[in-house]
C-alpha cells in the first residue's frame, strides 16, 4: 500500500524548489548536490528523496512551474481588452515584474535547462514556444509586414534578449528598477524597431538630396 501524502506535501515541495533554485542560481546546477539541497532546507537527505527522486527531477519542476507562471501571465494579459501596443507593454511589464521576484527560477530556466533529459527539455521548450508565439502574435498585429516576411519570431527573440538577461547587470537597489526597465524596453521596441518603415528611395533621389546640402564654409566651428 502506498504511503499516504502528508497534509503539507505540496508546500514542502514548493519550499524544496525555492531552496534548490537559489542554490542552482548561486553556485550552478552541476555543483549542487542533493545533500546540499537537503542541508539548506533543514531536512535529511532521506526525507528529500521522499519528495524528489533525484536532482534532475527538482530541476525539471523548477523550470516547469516557472513556465506555468509565465503562461498564466500570457493568459491573463490576453483576457484583457487591450490594443496591441498596450498588450505588448503589459506583457513586458508583467514578465519583468516576475523576473524581479523570481530571479533564481529565471536564472535556472536560462542557464540550466540544458542539463535536463531530452524528453524533459522538449517539454520545457514546448512551453517556451507558446510564450514566444504569444509575443510574436502581438508583433505581427503591430507590423503585418513582419508576419509576411516571417520576421515576427526573430524580433520576438530580440525582445527577449533585451529582457531575459537583465538580472546579470541590473542591481537590486540601483537607480533603475525592473519597472523602469519595462518602460524603457517597451519604448525602445515600440518606437524604434516597430517605428514606421523607412521610405524606399532610389540611388538617384539619394544623390539629389546629397547635392542639395550646402557646401561647408570656412567660417569656423559652430561650437
Amino acid at each position: 500500500m502506498a504511503r499516504p501524502r502528508a497534509a503539507n506535501f505540496d508546500s514542502q515541495r514548493a519550499g524544496i524548489l525555492q531552496t534548490a533554485a537559489q542554490l542552482f542560481a548561486a553556485q550552478g546546477y552541476a555543483s549542487t548536490s542533493m545533500a546540499a539541497v537537503a542541508k539548506a532546507r533543514g531536512m535529511s537527505k532521506a526525507l528529500l528523496y521522499h519528495y524528489y527522486r533525484d536532482k534532475q527531477h527538482i530541476l525539471f519542476d523548477i523550470a516547469d512551474c516557472y513556465m506555468d507562471v509565465l503562461l498564466e501571465i500570457v493568459a491573463e494579459v490576453d483576457a484583457q481588452a487591450l490594443g496591441p501596443a498596450q498588450r505588448l507593454h503589459a506583457l513586458v511589464a508583467r514578465f519583468m515584474r516576475t523576473y524581479e521576484h523570481a530571479q533564481p527560477q529565471h536564472v535556472v530556466l536560462v542557464q540550466d535547462v540544458k542539463f535536463l533529459s531530452v524528453v524533459d527539455r522538449r517539454r520545457i521548450l514546448a512551453k517556451e514556444r507558446r510564450v514566444v508565439d504569444a509575443f510574436a502574435r502581438v508583433i505581427a498585429v503591430l507590423k503585418p509586414r513582419f508576419r509576411i516576411d516571417q520576421l515576427e519570431v526573430p524580433l520576438t527573440m530580440i525582445l527577449f534578449g533585451m529582457i531575459n538577461w537583465t538580472f546579470t547587470w541590473l542591481r537590486p537597489r540601483g537607480r533603475l528598477t525592473y519597472r523602469d526597465m519595462a518602460d524603457i524596453v517597451s519604448e525602445i521596441f515600440l518606437r524604434g524597431i516597430l517605428g514606421p518603415a523607412p521610405a524606399q528611395t532610389t540611388t538617384r533621389s539619394r544623390r539629389a538630396r546629397i547635392d542639395e546640402v550646402p557646401a561647408p564654409t570656412n567660417r569656423g566651428s559652430a561650437t
